[in-house]
């Protein structure tokens, strides 16, 4: 019973961790944000953070993975209703980039997420997304409704491509006006693999 309380007392430190830098590093950003701010904020050590994860960067990849994989419900959620595989596939693709314009996302996910993470295509939830699009793929190459392409290679093709695009859209000058060009050549991108009629 003991053990119970300490493992869920644990999994509690880590979630008020989670929240409290999620909203220190959106209002602040990855490297203003204090980490004896942010662990007192809500009445934990530096050391819970550290026993929890590793470092500042290990907080930040897990607030990066719980958003991401948000993002990815939100987009399947948005496109759930569009009965076409082909037509939900790039719906999840542009409700995606489209989640650029969200101020946490932008600055968490997209700008301070790469700068010290790296190579968004390696985060853990990017790999889930793309598996889920490579299964579509597979299904849509079964059913002649795309053309015979290397599912992997065109699932990876697809995920970067609406990532780059939303990290485009958070780099960007003005992303309100970016965002209807960027999603326009992310379908005339996509839309090359489809082998029906558009």
């Amino acid at each position: 019973m003991m053990a119970k309380r300490r493992s869920e007392t644990m999994e509690e430190n880590r979630e008020k961790l989670i929240a409290a830098a999620r909203k220190a590093f959106a209002e602040k950003g990855f490297v203003a944000a204090s980490m004896d701010d942010l662990t007192a904020s809500v009445g934990l050590t530096r050391g819970a953070l550290y026993h929890n994860f590793g470092d500042k960067k290990g907080l930040l990849a897990a607030v990066v993975d719980q958003i991401d994989g948000e993002m990815a419900q939100r987009a399947k959620a948005e496109a759930a209703e569009v009965v076409d595989d082909w037509e939900r596939l790039l719906a999840e693709g542009v409700a995606y980039i489209k989640m650029a314009l969200d101020p946490e996302v932008q600055r968490i996910v997209l700008l301070d997420g790469p700068a010290f993470l790296g190579d968004p295509a390696q985060w853990p939830g990017q790999l889930s997304c793309l598996e889920s699009t490579r299964q579509s793929i597979i299904k849509m190459l079964e059913g002649g409704v795309i053309k015979p392409v290397d599912a992997d290679a065109a699932a990876y093709m697809l995920n970067s491509a609406a990532m780059s695009a939303a990290l485009w859209i958070a780099a960007s000058q003005d992303p309100q006006k970016a965002l209807p060009d960027i999603i326009a050549v992310f379908t005339q991108l996509a839309s090359g693999l489809c082998q029906r009629p558009q």
